[in-house]
């Protein structure tokens, strides 16, 4: 049987064909390019509202300050960013978790850290987003910083108890302190006093001393006993500390902040925002057992020169 082919269908149906060809040449080519990681470096923020409150190009973000509104962003299910700068300019993207392991459910851990991070770019008609694969911290936040500045450093605080008598900070050398500031007006300063008070029960016997430190006026302290009185709070209260204070302790402006304070008087550990029980109760066992050892050592060092003075002198004595 013979076929007759009519050039003109032919002709027709080329077109179509080279269509279909090419776009499926354009879809796998984007579909390759899009396969391709792509590398950004920035600086994680909690959300486009906190970035915006200041001129990022003369205002870094990631003051302890940022991080503790942070916390309540992040928590509250806002969506965390990464700003880029590009060509001058910021350019904010959110994060999406792609083949990344998060160590915990949200990327709060990162806010105010420098990353440089590799996926893919997404765009959607409510904001551009940034699929990450992988996530490596290039440079801490200032609020990491300025704790870190402060950590071996031996510094001064001179307030008045709740009877208006002088109280130091120095007067404390010889324990290990735990100070606290805080005020009544702060709620997640209320939500950690069970905590620090379980702290001072269970430590107080091994040298441990735990100081509150309340930025209220002197003026407040029928606000202030009241507190006291409703979080069961059973250690020593100090008021009138000033934000200038915090600052000197590498804590920033935010309340509640916390440091801990070796047996010498030099600043170990500095906590912004809410303490975490478990966290400072290994900070302090682990100083306790330093201190522990150093005795030891101590101890032991006396011993060998006794040992060594009564050799000395048994030998110088006439047979």
């Amino acid at each position: 049987m013979k076929v007759n082919y009519s050039p003109l269908k032919y002709n027709f149906a080329m077109p179509k064909i080279l269509s279909a060809l090419t776009l499926l040449f354009i879809f796998s080519f984007t579909i390759a390019a899009q396969r391709v990681p792509v590398k950004l470096e920035g600086q994680v923020v909690c959300c486009a509202d906190c970035w915006a409150e200041a001129d990022r190009t003369k205002v870094e973000y990631g003051t302890a300050e940022d991080l503790l509104k942070a916390k309540l962003c992040v928590e509250g299910g806002d969506p965390t960013l990464i700003t880029v700068r590009e060509v001058g300019k910021f350019r904010l993207y959110q994060l999406e978790q792609g083949k990344v392991k998060l160590t915990e459910k949200n990327w709060y851990s990162y806010v105010g850290k420098k990353v440089a991070v590799t996926g893919a770019k997404r765009k959607s008609k409510k904001a551009d987003s940034f699929v990450v694969d992988s996530l490596e911290v290039i440079a801490p936040s200032i609020a990491e910083r300025e704790a870190k500045d402060a950590i071996g450093k031996e510094v001064e605080l001179k307030l008045k108890d709740l009877f208006g008598t002088d109280q130091s900070l120095s007067g404390y050398k010889g324990r290990i302190v735990v100070l606290n500031f805080w005020a009544t007006y702060c709620v997640p300063c209320r939500k950690e006093m069970p905590d620090l008070a379980a702290i001072q029960n269970e430590y107080a016997a091994l040298g441990v001393q735990v100081i509150g430190a309340s930025t209220d006026e002197t003026t407040d302290r029928p606000k202030v006993l009241q507190f006291i009185k409703e979080t069961k709070v059973n250690f020593p209260i100090w008021m009138g500390a000033k934000s200038a204070d915090m600052i000197r302790f590498g804590l920033g402006e935010a309340l509640p902040g916390t440091v801990v304070i070796d047996k010498t008087g030099k600043i170990v550990k500095v906590i912004s925002g809410v303490v975490s029980v478990v966290d400072l109760k290994k900070q302090i066992d682990s100083m306790l057992q330093t201190a522990e050892s150093n005795v030891e050592k101590i101890e032991a060092v006396a011993t060998r020169e006794t040992v060594k003075e009564k050799a000395t002198k048994a030998s110088s004595v006439p047979s």
